[in-house]
C-alpha cells in the first residue's frame, strides 16, 4: 500500500475484518469492521484507516473532505518552515591574478553574509590537468582569505576538470 493512499469505507472491510474504532465521541471499541461502517453511515460520515499498521487497525467516523483538507494543509505548513539552502557557485582558474582573486573574494564574503553556501571552482583545462597543484594554491589561497568569515566543508577536491571545495557561513552561538 503507498503512502498517500487512505483506505475508507468498504476498503478497510476488504483490508481486515476488525478495526479499533473511534466515534465521534473519541472513545474507541475494537469492533467488526463491517460494524463500524454500519455506524459511520448512520452519522452521515466516512470510516477512514488513520492507523492501518496498528494491530487492529485505527479507523474513525468522520468527514474525510475534511480529513483531507487537514492533512494537505498540515504539509504546507510544513514545508512553510522548510530551510532552503542556497549555494552559489564561484568559478576560478589557476592562471587567475591578485586583482581578480580580490575581486572575486568580496562577492565570496558577501554571499557567506548572506547566509548562503560557496561552492569554490577552478577550472582546469589542457595541460593544467597534468598540474593540479596550482589549482590547490588558488583555493588555498581564496580560503586563507575567507577563513575569518566561513567554515570549511571538507577539504578541496579535484572532481573532473574542477577543483571544489564547500564553505559555508560561520554559525553564531547563541546566548543562553
Amino acid at each position: 500500500m503507498s503512502k498517500d493512499k487512505v483506505l475508507l469505507n468498504e476498503e478497510i472491510i476488504d483490508f481486515t475484518d476488525r478495526v479499533r474504532f473511534v466515534d465521534t465521541e473519541g472513545e474507541p471499541k475494537i469492533i467488526d469492521s463491517a460494524k463500524a461502517l454500519e455506524i459511520a453511515y448512520n452519522k452521515g460520515l466516512d470510516l477512514v484507516c488513520v492507523a492501518p499498521n496498528a494491530n487492529p487497525p485505527v479507523a474513525k467516523a468522520m468527514d474525510y473532505g475534511k480529513y483531507k483538507y487537514e492533512q494537505e494543509r498540515k504539509k504546507k505548513e510544513a514545508k512553510k518552515k522548510q530551510v532552503k539552502i542556497e549555494v552559489k557557485e564561484v568559478k576560478f582558474t589557476s592562471k587567475i591574478q591578485d586583482n581578480d582573486i580580490n575581486y572575486k573574494v568580496k562577492h565570496v564574503k558577501d554571499f557567506l553574509e548572506k547566509g548562503k553556501h560557496v561552492k569554490l571552482r577552478v577550472f582546469l583545462r589542457g595541460r593544467e590537468l597534468a598540474t593540479p597543484e596550482k589549482g590547490f594554491e588558488v583555493i588555498n589561497r581564496v580560503w586563507d582569505m575567507v577563513k575569518d568569515v566561513a567554515e570549511k566543508q571538507g577539504e578541496p577536491k579535484l572532481e573532473g576538470n574542477y577543483i571544489n571545495l564547500l564553505v559555508t557561513p560561520i554559525k553564531k552561538k547563541k546566548k543562553k
